[in-house]
Order: C-alpha cells, then structure tokens, then sequence
C-alpha cells in the first residue's frame, strides 16, 4: 500500500509547517487527488487515520477533492471534462490531446490552531 508512504510524506510537511507556525494543533488537512493520480482515495484516508494517531494532527480531519479529469485538445483547443480515458477530442475528433487536471496529488490546505496573535489583515 503506497498510500502510507505518501501519507508519511504529507505528515513531513505537516510537521514542519505546524512547527514553522508555532501550531499546538493541525485540525484539517486539505488533498486534491486526480483520478489519475494513482491513489485510491479510501486507502489514503485509511493511512492518514492511522498514521495521525498521537500526533499534533490526532483530531485533524482530512479533506479530500478530485478535480474532474480534463484534457486539452491540441489540434483545436478544446477543452472538455471527461469520464472515459478515449484519447479522441469529442470536437473534433483529433486523438492527440494533454491532460490539464487529473494527475494532481496536491497538498492544498492546513489549518492550525496556535498559540501566536492572528496577524492583522
């Protein structure tokens, strides 16, 4: 299960923003995954619950949002939201087309709670 490898990653980069912000607590955790991205959804919320008990994130809650998968058509410009993996543009029928969102595995948001002043806005 790679997930937990990519959870163990994650969690590197939690703790060091939450020690880099002087956070006492992470209480939500926000993830983009692709539907190409390789990850089954499931397994990585598993991993999270797992990996985050005992640490600073123990209450935190994981978020997760799969942008729809999008391809641009080279050929003409298209660009449309699919739900198969048909290179064909549905346009103009061009079969060379790149994927705009769908590998995403991003780490979008952390939210803390510390024991520093809010910044004035």
């Amino acid at each position: 299960m790679h997930e937990l490898s990519l959870v163990a990653s994650i969690f590197e980069t939690l703790l060091e923003q939450a020690a880099a912000h002087n956070a006492r607590r992470i209480t939500g955790v926000k993830i983009q995954i692709g539907a190409l991205a390789g990850v089954v959804p499931e397994l990585l919320e598993s991993a999270f619950d797992i990996y985050k008990k005992g640490t600073i994130a123990e209450d935190a809650v994981l978020a997760m949002v799969k942008p729809p998968f999008t391809v641009r058509c080279r050929a003409c410009g298209n660009e449309s939201v699919r739900d198969d993996f048909i290179p064909a543009c549905p346009s103009c029928g061009a079969a060379d087309s790149e994927i705009i969102h769908g590998l995403e595995l991003i780490l979008e948001k952390i939210e803390m709670e510390t024991d520093d002043p809010p910044v004035p806005g």
